[in-house]
Parts: C-alpha cells; structure tokens; sequence
C-alpha cells in the first residue's frame, strides 16, 4: 500500500526543503549532533526533516536559518531555470551508416531568445550555460568538424577511435580514453585521424 502524502508535504516538494536542509548542512560541515545542539531541536527531527519525512513549521524553519545564516526565502524561492535533456544510446545507434559528413548531435537543448514585452528592446538570451555535443567523424580522415566548436574554451573527451587536433601549427593524436581541453583564441580544426571512425564529447561555454 502507498505511503499517504499530505496536501501539505504534496504542495512544498517543488521546494525541496529537505534537500536544501541537508546541502546547507554538508556545506558547514556540522553532523545532526552538532545543529541539534545549536538550535535546541532533536537530531530524530532534524533527519525528518532532511529526508522530508515531516513538513517544518516556520518558527522550526527560521530556528535553522539562523544557524546557516540564511532567510526563509532560501527555502521557497521558486526556481527561475529547471532543464534536463536526457539522449539514449538508442539515438546514436544505426546513425554511422553511410556517414561521410562529421554529424554533430546536441545533448543538451537549445533554448530560444525570450522577446521582450518592449519591441524595440533586446530579447533576454535563454541558451545554456553549457553546450555538449556527441561529435562524430566518419572514416577515412576527410571530413572535419572545425566549425561547430564556436568557443574559444572546450573539453573533448574521446569516446572512440582517434582524434587529430589542428591549433595554430601544433597537431595532436588524442586516442580513446584521451581528454583535451583547450583555451585558444586560434582556430580549432578537427577530424578522424585515420581510417576508423571517431566519436567524441565536446563540451564547451554558451552564450553569455
């Protein structure tokens, strides 16, 4: 039989209070005994409450704020960003085939420019924080994936197969299991560097 959720606990998970109770107190670095004996309350209820076992009253809240230094607005301040872009290996699988272009498959979505209500102002950028992409590169060496890497910083890590890295004269063979990562105002050129096919993960700024 499923365990009974209050309308209370239903309606303050979005919040998550028990995990920004249990993050505050990793970042002090103070076990349950220690917060028990700064803010008078039992260690039974303080794990209840960490683990959202029990809803906190906001005398009991604002008890434990003081102690971290926080106000309660930490606790239920809604979030203004929440995105989780989730590729499964099924994507990948069956896309080599026939391949002769570098295919460059984004693993993280690409949010659109958010218009202002002022026409004539500049829309709010939404893109990521970081972009990630599975690169792949086709046998044979011929084709090269220089122009999707736009930023002057990146890590690659190489899943498959080796890499040849062009920067400002100087090439580099990166082997499977092998990790770059470049912070170069020069262009980057990329490609298979011989006759097997390449794939990496490139992981580089977004917009500002």
């Amino acid at each position: 039989m499923g365990k009974t959720v209050s309308y209370a606990q239903w309606s303050l998970e979005p919040y998550c209070i028990g995990m920004k109770l249990r993050s505050l107190r990793t970042q002090k670095r103070l076990t349950l005994a220690r917060l028990a004996a700064e803010t008078g309350l039992s260690t039974a209820l303080l794990s209840k409450l960490e683990t959202d076992r029990m809803v906190p009253t906001l005398p009991t809240l604002a008890t434990i704020s003081r102690v971290y230094g926080v106000g309660l607005s930490h606790f239920f301040r809604d979030p203004t960003r929440h995105t989780i872009s989730i590729t499964r290996k099924a994507h990948f699988e069956g896309q080599e085939r026939g391949m002769e272009q570098a295919r460059i498959t984004p693993l993280n979505a690409i949010e659109e420019c958010e218009p202002l209500a002022d026409s004539s102002a500049e829309p709010v950028s939404r893109g990521p924080k970081l972009v990630a992409q599975m690169i792949e590169f086709p046998a044979g060496g011929a084709a090269s994936a220089s122009n999707c890497l736009h930023d002057s910083s990146c890590l690659v890590y190489v899943l498959e197969g080796h890499l040849q890295l062009v920067s400002g004269g100087l090439h580099e063979l990166l082997k499977a299991g092998d990790c770059a990562y470049v912070e170069s105002d020069m262009a980057l050129a990329w490609s298979a560097a011989d006759k097997r096919r390449c794939r990496v993960l490139a992981v580089f700024a977004g917009a500002a």
